[in-house]
């Protein structure tokens, strides 16, 4: 790949910068707080000419969240087939977004569209389009996927920043209940917030020691990331369509966590794809669905 085809689109808006990479699924390299003389990382920056994905600040979900079990999907009678799609996963992961080369529609000084037309995975067919923009300080991303296979398909969308974690960090971000995940991490059961008080973050709290890697549902769209020794906050505010964030990090010895406000449980397509339960949208053909979020940085 050249140069010119491994370009970057850098965001500002003299507050805050983001730097986007069309070829490495539209994610983020970076997103930093640099007003008052100080570069400050809001999402966990990605490693120096990076090719990996799973490096970057942030990956863009589509057409599905996190893992699919079973080797695909039945809906509407029909199973629909889907292989693993990265190494050391034998799930199907994140759809495919994260992975294609995205176009770019427009590009200006802090904000940007890139557009995906995509062909599969199995029977997905469908364009996505992602709006960035920067203003004073705040991003917001605004993703859109349009059915273009020939039947009705369950769709999901998400993003999924990195975040740094430090000693302190605090987590704020009510939600009414959470699901259990097997060694497969895959779902089990899902219970009532009450029945995992170490989990409840009705009030900032610390993150756990150990490894954690659930979906909360019952969740505002609303919440708080807080590093006191940063003197950093970050309010998430995500749309109406998001009511689910998964929380993941392997224990307090690492250097990042991930908040993902997504709109579907882990293997709703397995849970329950007919009715739509965890959140699918159930998109006929040429039907689209939106999703879309804000995080907004405040220094003190």
């Amino acid at each position: 790949m050249s140069e010119k085809d491994r370009r970057r689109l850098t965001l500002s808006d003299g507050i805050a910068e983001a730097v986007v990479l069309p070829w490495l699924g539209a994610g983020l390299e970076r997103y930093d707080l640099i007003s008052s003389g100080r570069r400050e990382p809001l999402f966990r920056a990605a490693p120096a000419e990076t090719t990996d994905a799973f490096s970057l600040a942030n990956i863009l979900l589509v057409p599905w969240s996190n893992r699919i079990s079973g080797g695909g999907f039945r809906f509407r009678g029909d199973f629909h087939r889907l292989e693993p799609n990265a190494p050391g996963e034998p799930f199907p992961i994140h759809g495919n977004g994260f992975q294609s080369e995205w176009q770019v529609k427009e590009h200006g000084p802090a904000d940007a569209v890139l557009s995906l037309s995509s062909d599969g995975p199995g029977p997905f067919r469908y364009e996505a389009e992602i709006a960035y923009s920067l203003a004073a300080g705040a991003l917001t991303m605004s993703l859109t996927v349009v059915n273009k296979a020939p039947i009705a398909l369950p769709y999901g969308l998400g993003f999924h920043p990195w975040l740094p974690r430090t000693p302190d960090v605090l987590l704020h971000a009510p939600a009414e209940g959470v699901w259990l995940e097997d060694q497969d991490h895959l779902p089990t059961a899902r219970v009532e917030i009450a029945e995992r008080p170490q989990w409840d973050f009705s009030s900032p709290r610390p993150l756990p020691a150990q490894w954690i890697n659930n979906a909360f549902d019952g969740w505002s769209g609303r919440a708080e990331l807080l590093w006191p020794e940063r003197r950093l906050s970050l309010t998430v505010e995500a749309g109406p369509a998001l009511g689910v964030y998964i929380l993941y990090s392997p224990d307090r010895s690492a250097d990042f966590f991930c908040f993902e406000p997504v709109n579907h449980s882990v293997d709703a397509h397995n849970l329950a794809p007919a009715t739509g339960a965890g959140g699918l949208a159930i998109l006929g053909v040429g039907e689209r669905a939106q999703a879309s979020c804000r995080f907004v940085p405040k220094a003190v």
